[in-house]
């Protein structure tokens, strides 16, 4: 008889700290191995990391790495901050890529290259919420949610 692995999630909070992103993409990978999800690693670790950099480098308040598998074989990853904000690069179906010559605004552009479906939520502050924003990307190929 076949068995149906659980969907799972996982949040990490972190605080604003410099530190914080290494340490989230280390997390990442140990939940990764912990689930037989090897393969979706480098994909997974590069999309964490350009999400965690982004509210890092462009907000002022702490933030929270999500993993969730609700389907077996696909892993949404999605960092929550507290700016309300939407990067250009979520924001736009096809966003302009940054000039050649610049030294920054391409980590959102390697997102949306690297991963399947990406998606943002403005949360608005009702009840427990802190409002901010929510940006994930879908990682796993196979069918869509």
């Amino acid at each position: 008889m076949p068995t149906v692995s659980p969907s799972w999630n996982y949040t990490l909070h972190l605080p604003r700290d410099p530190r914080a992103p290494g340490i989230a993409r280390g997390t990442l990978r140990l939940i990764l191995a912990a689930h037989d999800l090897g393969e979706l690693t480098p994909t997974a670790e590069l999309v964490a990391g350009e999400l965690l950099a982004n509210s890092h480098c462009h907000t002022k308040g702490p933030y929270s790495l999500r993993v969730l598998s609700p389907h077996p074989g696909r892993l949404r990853v999605a960092v929550w901050d507290t700016d309300p904000r939407i990067p250009p690069a979520f924001s736009a179906e096809t966003p302009t890529a940054p000039p050649p010559d610049t030294e920054g605004g391409r980590g959102l552009h390697l997102v949306r290259a690297c991963a399947d479906e990406i998606g943002v939520s403005v949360l608005r502050e009702l009840g427990a919420s802190k409002g901010g924003k929510l940006l994930w990307a879908d990682c796993g190929g196979g069918v869509a949610w």
